[in-house]
C-alpha cells in the first residue's frame, strides 16, 4: 500500500462456498437477534463445504458448530461454509454489528474470518468482513461491523472523497443480508499446512443504534481536521491543547530516550561484534537471519513507513465538499499556504481522479504551525528522529521525506517505482498494469531514477504532481544509513501463467509478446507444430503475434508458466544490475510482495538479496518462505486501526479500540521476531489519514500520530515495550 492508496484489496481471506439452512431467528440476550445457534432444527447434513468438514458437538448442554478446516498452500480454495439466512434475507438496519462466539481448538495460531452478504457478493463487493485471530485453544468474539459508527442518518446522506463514510459502509446493504460465510485464511506462504479446526456458537446481530439528525449534521469537521459529533480522550479542542501537548511530549522524550543497549544506527551494541563493512548487509546467526549495520551488530529493523514533512499527499480536498469544514482559516492568514491547487491525484483512482484541478487543505502541517510556531519544519524533522527512537524504532521506513532522512540520525530505505512501459494485456487479465522488462526503457527509466536519487533525496510535490529533488541533500548511493532499496511496490503478479497469458493478448509491438513469440519459434520451429500442441490454427507466426486471443491453458500450460518465469526473472534480473550500478554496497529488497506466486517468489529469490513482503494479517509468526528458500525476509507494511477516536475508517487490519490495537502490535511484532526469517517489519504508517480522506480516498486510522501531532499513547507505550527488548527477545525465542 503506498500512503494514499488503497486498493485495494486484503489479500487475507476470499471464499464463498454455500449452505442450504431452515432457522428461525430468535431473541439474543441484551436486546439482540440470535441468527443461528445451531440447536434444532438446524441440519448439519444440508451443509456444502470446501476443504471443510461441519459437525455438530454437545458441551455443558450446549450446541456447537464444529469445523474441521484443510491446511493446504493453495490460495484459491479457502477452507470454511455458507450459513444461508432462513428466509432468503435479514433485515439488520438497526444493528450495528454481527457478533459470533468462537474458539481455536487446534494446536496451532489460526485467523477465522466471517463474511456478511448481499446479493452478488464477490471478493470485496456486495459484503463486509471481520477476522479474529485467536492462538491455540483461546476464545474470542468475532465481530462484523454493519455501520462505521454506532448511529446512522436519519435519512440517506452521500458523502464524497473518503472510502470510507459515517453511518453504514457503502460495501453492504443491512436491510438485505443473504448469507454469512465462516472461512479459513487463504494467504499463499502463511496457509496452515496442516488441519485445524473452530468450534462457532451463538451467531447473532447486535448493537442498537442511536439517530443522527442529517439535517444537522453539516459541517461536521473542525478547524484542526476531527470531526465534530463526537468526542474522545486526547481530541483537541484549542490552540492551548496543542501548545500543552508538546511540552509535555518534551517531557515524555527526556524521559524515554529510546533503548538501552542500542548503537547509533539502532543495531545491538552490547550483542555479538560481526565483521563490519561499513554498510548493511544480512547473515544468519545461530539459524535466525539477520541485518548486521555498519559496525557489524546484530540489527533487526522496526521502523514506520511515511515519515512525514511538508505537503505530501496527507492533504484533503475541498473541492465539491468545502460545507464539510468549519472555521477554515483565511486564505490571507499565515495558514493560506496550506490551501494548494493540485494538478491531479497522487494515483488516479477515487472520487477526484477526473477532476483535473482541484483545491485541499492540509490540516496536518496547519496544526504543526499552530503547535511549534512558524520554525515548525526544522522543530519536527529533529522530532522525527527522537520520537522514533523512544518509541523503539530504528528505521525510516517507505515513502519518507527525503530531508528527514537526509540528518542521517536513523537508518532508512529507499524506494523506487518504474514508469516505463506495462504490459498491455495485463490490465484486464489483473486489475493493474504489470511492468514489461523486455521493453528497453524499463532499464533506463529505472537507471534515470536512481541516477536522480543519488544526486539528491526526493520528496513528493503535490503543487508539481511530481518528485523534486534537492542535491544539496546528497543522496543515498554511498550513504551508510541507507539499509537498502526497494524497486516497485505490490506488483499485480497474478497466477503462474497470468503474465505469459497478458503478453499474449497484448498489441503487436508489446516487446514481451514478441520475446514470448521468439522463445515459441525456437521451441516449436514451425507454427504448425505449435499448432499441434496447442490445439490452435494460426496460418504463420505473424498471424499468431497479430491476434489477441489467447489459447487453452491446459494445452499450452507448459509454456506459458515457461514464459512467465522468464517474465519474473528477467524484472528482478535487471532491478538489481541497476540497484547494484548505483549503489553497489546497498541491499536489493525486492518489491514488496501483495499478491504473488511461488514462481514470483523464486525468482525474486534469485536476485533479491531480502526478499519483501507487505502481510496485512494479525499474526506472521507462522509464515514461511516456498520450499527450497532460506534467505531474509522484511515486511514492508502492517497496521491495525480502531474506530474509537473519531475517525470512519479502521485501516485494513481491523482492532477493536486503542487498547486491542496495541496489544495486536505488540503480538505482530513479536510474532516476525520469534520467526527466524525475518529481519524487520515496517509499520504503515507515521500520521493517521485525514478524517475527510486523502488525495484518492483512503481515510484510516493507521498512524503513530494524529492530525493534530497527538501521539496516540497506547501504541507508542506498546512499541516501547517491544523495543527495549527487541534483541534479547528476537535472541531467545523461536526457532534456531
Amino acid at each position: 500500500m503506498k500512503r494514499g492508496t488503497r486498493r485495494i484489496s486484503l489479500s487475507l481471506l476470499h471464499i464463498w462456498i454455500f449452505l442450504n439452512l431452515v432457522l428461525i431467528s430468535t431473541a439474543a440476550p441484551g436486546g439482540g437477534e440470535i441468527l443461528f445457534d445451531f440447536e434444532p432444527p438446524f441440519d448439519v447434513k444440508a451443509a456444502i463445504t470446501q476443504d471443510a468438514k461441519a459437525e455438530l458437538i454437545q458441551r455443558e448442554g450446549n450446541t456447537l458448530l464444529r469445523i474441521t478446516m484443510v491446511g493446504h498452500s493453495h490460495p484459491e480454495r479457502r477452507p470454511g461454509i455458507t450459513l444461508k439466512a432462513p428466509k432468503g434475507k435479514w433485515d439488520l438496519t438497526n444493528r450495528r454489528a454481527v457478533a459470533l462466539d468462537v474458539k481455536n481448538i487446534g494446536n496451532k495460531a489460526v485467523t477465522v474470518a466471517c463474511r456478511v452478504d448481499n446479493p452478488g457478493a464477490k471478493g470485496v463487493e456486495n459484503c463486509i468482513r471481520g477476522y479474529v485471530h485467536l492462538k491455540p485453544e483461546e476464545s474470542k468474539i468475532l465481530k462484523v461491523f454493519l455501520y462505521v459508527t454506532p448511529w446512522r442518518f436519519t435519512k440517506p446522506l452521500k458523502l464524497v472523497g473518503m472510502w470510507e463514510t459515517p453511518d453504514v459502509s457503502d460495501k453492504i446493504d443491512p436491510s438485505g443480508v443473504t448469507q454469512l460465510l465462516l472461512f479459513g485464511p487463504g494467504n499463499y506462504d502463511y496457509l496452515p499446512k496442516t488441519d485445524y479446526a473452530i468450534e462457532v456458537d451463538n451467531i447473532r446481530a447486535e448493537g442498537e443504534l442511536k439517530m443522527m439528525d442529517t439535517e444537522n449534521f453539516f459541517p461536521f469537521i473542525d478547524k484542526f481536521g476531527q470531526f465534530i459529533h463526537a468526542d474522545w480522550p486526547g481530541k483537541t479542542r484549542d490552540e492551548k491543547d496543542l501548545k500543552e501537548r508538546a511540552k509535555t511530549e518534551k517531557k515524555d522524550l527526556e524521559n524515554h530516550p529510546g533503548p538501552r543497549g542500542w548503537n547509533r544506527y539502532g543495531g545491538w551494541k552490547n550483542g555479538p561484534q560481526l565483521e563490519a563493512t561499513g554498510f548493511f548487509r544480512t547473515e544468519k546467526h545461530k539459524g535466525k537471519w539477520w541485518l548486521v549495520d555498519p559496525e557489524g551488530r546484530l540489527f533487526w529493523s522496526l521502523g514506520i513507513d511515511c515519515v512525514p514533512l511538508g505537503l505530501g499527499d496527507s492533504a484533503t480536498p475541498l473541492t465539491d465538499r468545502e460545507y464539510y469544514f468549519k472555521d477554515l482559516p483565511e486564505r490571507d492568514s499565515p495558514f493560506g499556504r496550506f490551501y494548494v491547487y493540485v494538478k491531479n491525484s497522487f494515483f488516479p483512482i477515487g472520487y477526484y481522479k477526473d477532476k483535473g484541478i482541484y483545491e485541499v487543505f492540509v490540516f496536518s502541517e496547519s496544526n504543526l504551525l499552530r503547535k511549534y510556531g512558524k520554525d515548525y519544519e526544522a522543530l519536527c524533522m529533529e522530532l522525527a528522529h527522537r520520537r522514533l527512537r523512544s518509541w523503539g524504532q530504528n528505521t525510516i521506513g517507505n515513502w519518507s521525506d527525503g530531508r528527514i532522512k537526509a540528518l542521517r540520525k536513523t537508518p532508512y530505505v529507499a524506494t523506487f517505482e518504474l514508469h516505463s512501459r506495462k504490459i498491455e494485456g495485463s490490465k484486464k487479465a489483473l486489475g493493474i498494469k504489470f511492468p514489461d522488462p523486455f521493453s528497453p526503457d524499463f532499464r533506463t527509466d529505472l537507471r534515470e531514477r536512481l541516477e536522480r536519487e543519488r544526486a539528491g533525496f526526493g520528496r513528493w510535490s503535490p503543487r508539481l504532481g511530481m518528485r523534486v529533488h534537492n542535491e544539496e541533500l546528497g543522496g543515498f548511493a554511498s550513504d551508510p544509513w541507507c539499509l537498502g532499496i526497494f524497486v516497485d511496490n505490490e506488483l499485480p503478479w497474478g497466477d503462474e501463467i497470468s503474465l505469459a497469458l497478458a503478453s499474449l493478448a497484448s498489441p503487436p509491438d508489446q516487446p514481451a509478446k514478441i520475446a514470448f513469440l521468439e522463445d515459441l519459434k525456437t521451441r516449436y520451429k514451425e507454427i504448425r507444430n505449435l499448432n499441434d500442441a496447442w490445439g490452435t490454427d494460426h496460418v504463420s507466426w505473424n498471424d499468431l503475434l497479430q491476434t489477441t486471443e489467447t489459447p487453452d491453458k491446459k494445452k499450452a500450460g507448459r509454456d506459458l508458466r515457461d514464459f512467465y518465469t522468464r517474465i519474473a526473472e528477467e524484472y528482478f534480473r535487471l532491478c538489481r544490475g541497476e540497484v547494484k550500478r548505483a549503489a553497489p554496497n546497498h541491499l536489493y529488497l525486492g518489491c514488496r510482495f501483495q499478491q504473488y506466486n511461488d514462481c514470483t517468489v523464486h525468482a525474486a529469490a534469485k536476485y533479491c538479496d531480502v526478499l519483501s513482503y507487505n502481510p496485512y494479517l494479525y499474526d506472521v509468526s507462522e509464515f514461511r518462505p516456498p520450499s527450497g528458500i532460506d534467505m531474509p525476509v522484511i515486511i514492508g507494511e502492517f497496521q491495525f486501526g480502531a474506530l474509537d477516536r473519531g475517525m470512519f475508517s479502521s485501516a485494513l487490519v481491523v482492532a477493536e479500540n486503542q487498547e486491542d490495537r496495541a496489544a495486536k502490535y505488540k503480538s505482530y511484532v513479536q510474532g516476525a521476531l520469534r520467526n527466524p526469517f525475518y529481519v524487520g517489519a515496517h509499520w504503515f504508517m507515521y500520521l493517521s489519514c485525514a478524517t475527510t480522506g486523502e488525495q484518492c480516498g483512503p481515510n484510516y486510522q493507521s498512524g503513530f500520530v494524529d492530525i493534530c501531532d497527538t501521539p496516540y499513547d497506547e501504541i507508542v507505550q506498546a512499541a516501547r515495550e517491544v523495543g527495549d527488548i527487541l534483541y534479547e527477545y528476537r535472541l531467545k525465542n523461536g526457532e534456531k
